[in-house]
């Protein structure tokens, strides 16, 4: 072994750096390459890391300086070269997660002495407590103890005083980072939002200030002024903005800016009036190096360039809030951000105010917003966000921006849009509302537009729900479009945008196959929110177009989704588009909207009947209730406010006819909903809601021990290779076999149960996608001919062997496979047949 070493060193003293050596697995002996020999193997490497034995010898042959090398000794250096290549990775991706976790260490440092100081003075303000209750009244005690935080709160300043605004201005700057960072305002952890350093940020709300308030810190690899510029342009991420003008923009003398605003936000229902802001902001540049932008509300008699506009809102206060960004060593930066709003709840219906005193909702909206944006620009720009359909992500949050605004525009019909409400005396459940003047031009290629000569028509209504969970309510929307849409009215809106011409429904009669293909585009980091395309199968049942294809495009955005997100709104918004779905397509959006009313403690006055939802104007004064709607509510109390809006593109001499189309169909969609409501609310008929087999759940543990005890049975062989596992571990290696394992229904008309993760990755589509896609769908025409052949040897003798061939996904991609292998999956119990599993074997993209 000394003699190995010695000979070692002397060859490293003898060698240039030039030379490159490496140790032979096989031999043990060090193989020295030249640096040209190098550069060839490294262009090689380049094309192909894991080069075959034909590439290997072919190299050999074709670069003369490689001849006196061995085959095998080529192949330890590819060997060797890879194990670099992953170190390297390896070392640069613990490198990025140390830096994450120092500066997410000194952040939730930061924030235990934040907590420890807010202790302390909670701890004293106990203690002046107790001696206050031995030394004054009951009524003082009383009114003592309603004073919490220590904030004071400034009453609106008159801002039409220049030489005050940059008063103003630090005296705002103190008191949101006095918010931040300090104890003016007693923060406790958002429900269901623990922090971690997978987590996207330390959530925080208020539930004793004045007004509502939200709190967020969090690590983001962006530079600050980057983060600056995207706070600041908050239409791009705060769906509720509806505008946002900067009157008057002036230096301040530290270097700072300070802009005075006039913001109009969105009301989230048909139930209340929108709201308004006017206010300060001031930019600035701490000591330290830290950003600040902060923001509050000013008295005076902004109103914008309309003041006959801002008639239809309602003035709300911003107290002291805005955004700390400290940049970090190595790079990123470190987010505070403070909303604390008073949005002037005695406006709305009582049943309504939870909604304008939540800070939970007011954390989902904005703060939690916010945060999530930025980190979804930050992945973005490093390449770690992957889009369907090849799109950038730029274009595809463009659309999910365009759809919400289309949606919010609808819902609250501004008179300044062009919007006009017909025939409603406040008795109509439905409301009707016209806009002559809608401008659905709004694409960048003004040869993509269609032009409408009467207009675009909207049908909307608001519904109170109870005992059933948004989140809920809105998957089942999505996964079972059938239960509630009409496939011709969907038909109608479609043909109105392609060909810019009319027809009253049922001109064209159509039937739905039943069949909904859910064509994923893209999804934020923590899927909150996802953005996909949908097709709707039909055919024409007219005798001369029995062959033409009547299929429909919807784009899509799905949010909510999620029952762990607290106070978080959930929402299915789609509108028509053209099957080559271009980057400018004209969108004229529809859909619901699912808000969580969380009521206050003990408060039992707002209880609704659950088979009285639709609010119809009269259910806004909420009084006590019999004991029938009382019994609903003591077991699971939970109420939400349902928002409906669905608009239709009409022709001028259609108008009567499609309003009457309109009001009778959101009617229906009403009724459905109500049903489905009753249906899956815990005390309905059928509370099981969602995918009847995903990851995990009882039915695929089932399933997946089905599936491998057949495979064993009919070929004699395991699956898995293994005849130790059982349970979840089953499940979880047939989940991530390497072949795509699918199964199907033994119907006439076989329809796909489950499909492990291969199998979804395959057909490009999810667990819940994957059970409207019928098992002939996946097959080119050759593929069906061989199914056919080998079907009756399937069900005779139990398993079969299908050739190579071609199979679809649902992105009309193809998919090559070396072989599959189909069988029949007994059911254990009766030993009946269940269904019937597929494997493909070494599939992929063409």
């Amino acid at each position: 072994m000394a003699m190995a070493v010695a000979h070692h060193r002397e060859s490293s003293s003898n060698n240039s750096g030039s030379i490159d050596k490496h140790l032979d697995s096989i031999s043990g002996k060090y193989v020295r390459y030249t640096a040209e020999q190098v550069e060839a193997l490294e262009r090689v490497y380049a094309e192909c890391p894991k080069p075959s034995s034909l590439r290997r010898q072919q190299l050999i042959r074709d670069c003369p300086n490689l001849s006196n090398i061995e085959p095998k000794q080529i192949k330890v250096w590819f060997q060797n070269r890879r194990c670099r290549e992953k170190q390297r990775k390896e070392a640069s991706r613990l490198q990025t997660v140390n830096r994450k976790l120092s500066a997410m260490n000194k952040l939730l440092m930061e924030e235990n002495d934040r907590l420890q100081k807010q202790v302390s003075q909670l701890v004293g303000e106990n203690g002046f407590m107790r001696q206050q209750l031995h030394t004054t009244t009951a009524a003082t005690t009383d009114a003592s103890s309603d004073s919490v935080v220590t904030t004071t709160q400034h009453s609106m300043r008159d801002a039409n005083n220049p030489a005050g605004l940059l008063s103003i201005a630090e005296e705002t700057l103190t008191e949101f980072l006095s918010k931040a960072t300090g104890t003016a305002v007693d923060w406790v952890q958002m429900p269901g939002m623990k922090p971690g350093p997978d987590s996207v940020g330390i959530f925080a709300i208020s539930q004793s200030c004045s007004g509502v308030a939200a709190r967020a810190c969090g690590l983001v690899s962006l530079e600050p002024m980057k983060i600056v510029e995207i706070l600041k342009d908050r239409l791009s991420w705060f769906r509720d903005c509806r505008s946002l003008e900067v009157f008057t923009m002036f230096p301040a003398g530290n270097g700072g800016t300070i802009e005075l605003l006039y913001t109009q936000t969105y009301a989230p229902t048909t139930l209340a009036p929108a709201r308004d802001f006017w206010t300060l902001r001031y930019t600035t540049t701490l000591e330290n190096g830290s950003f600040v932008v902060c923001e509050r509300s000013l008295s005076g008699s902004g109103t914008g360039p309309n003041p006959a506009a801002a008639t239809q809102f309602v003035r709300a206060e911003m107290l002291p809030s805005g955004y700390l960004i400290r940049p970090c060593e190595g790079g990123g930066s470190i987010i505070h951000i403070v909303d604390h709003l008073n949005l002037e709840a005695w406006n709305v219906p009582e049943v309504l105010r939870p909604l304008y005193e939540s800070s939970k909702v007011v954390a989902q909206k904005m703060t939690i917003a916010a945060l999530r944006y930025i980190r979804q620009i930050a992945q973005e720009t490093s390449g770690e966000v992957v889009y369907g359909l090849g799109r950038q992500p730029a274009v595809l949050r463009t659309f999910s921006q365009r759809l919400s605004r289309g949606f919010n525009d609808a819902v609250n019909g501004f008179n300044d849009d062009g919007w006009t409400v017909v025939n409603c005396d406040g008795a109509e459940d439905v409301i009707i509302a016209v806009n002559s003047a809608k401008n659905l031009n709004g694409t960048s290629n003004p040869s993509s537009s269609v032009t409408f000569l009467g207009g675009v028509l909207c049908a909307k209504a608001s519904m109170l729900i109870q005992n059933v969970p948004p989140a809920v309510l809105v998957r089942f929307l999505r996964e079972h479009r059938s239960e509630w849409a009409d496939f011709n009215v969907d038909a109608y809106a479609a043909a109105s945008l392609k060909s810019g011409t009319y027809a009253h429904p049922g001109m064209r009669p159509t039937r739905f196959t039943g069949s909904q293909i859910i064509m994923p585009l893209g999804h934020t980091i923590e899927h909150e929110e996802m953005l996909e395309v949908i097709r709707l199968e039909g055919h024409s049942l007219a005798q001369e177009d029995t062959f033409v294809s009547r299929d429909i495009h919807l784009l899509q955005i799905c949010s909510g989704i999620d029952e762990n997100d607290t106070g978080a709104c959930s929402e299915l918004i789609f509108a028509p588009i053209d099957e080559m779905f271009p980057d400018d397509a004209l969108l004229v959006p529809s859909g619901f909207r699912v808000i969580p009313l969380a009521s206050k403690p003990g408060d039992k006055k707002d209880t609704i009947s659950t088979n009285r939802t639709l609010d119809l104007t009269s259910g806004l004064e909420v009084g006590p209730m019999t004991a029938h709607g009382a019994d609903a509510s003591s077991s699971q109390n939970t109420r939400s406010v349902l928002t409906i809006a669905f608009q239709f593109p009409f022709d001028s001499n259609l108008q009567d006819n499609v309003a009457i189309m309109a009001r009778q169909y959101v009617r229906s969609v009403i009724s459905s909903v109500q049903r489905v409501a009753m249906a899956i609310s815990p005390s309905g008929i059928s509370p099981g809601v969602g995918p009847k087999f995903s990851p995990s759940t009882p039915e695929a543990l089932t399933l997946a021990q089905w599936i491998c005890q057949s495979y064993s049975y009919h070929l004699g062989a395991d699956l898995l290779r293994s005849d130790s596992l059982v349970g979840d571990l089953m499940l979880k290696h047939l989940w991530h076999h390497q072949d795509a394992i699918l199964c199907c229904s033994v119907k006439s008309l076989p329809v796909f149960i489950f499909a492990n993760q291969a199998g979804l990755d395959m057909l490009e589509t999810t667990l819940v996608a994957l059970q409207d896609i019928t098992l002939d769908k996946i097959f080119d025409e050759s593929g069906r001919k061989t199914l056919c052949a080998d079907f009756a040897k399937l069900m005779q003798q139990g398993s079969a062997y299908l050739p190579a061939g071609i199979c679809m996904s649902t992105m009309g991609r193809h998919v090559s496979y070396e072989q599959a292998i189909a069988w029949k999956v007994f059911n254990a119990e009766d030993n009946d047949v269940h269904c019937l599993a597929f494997s493909f074997i070494n599939w992929s993209f063409v």
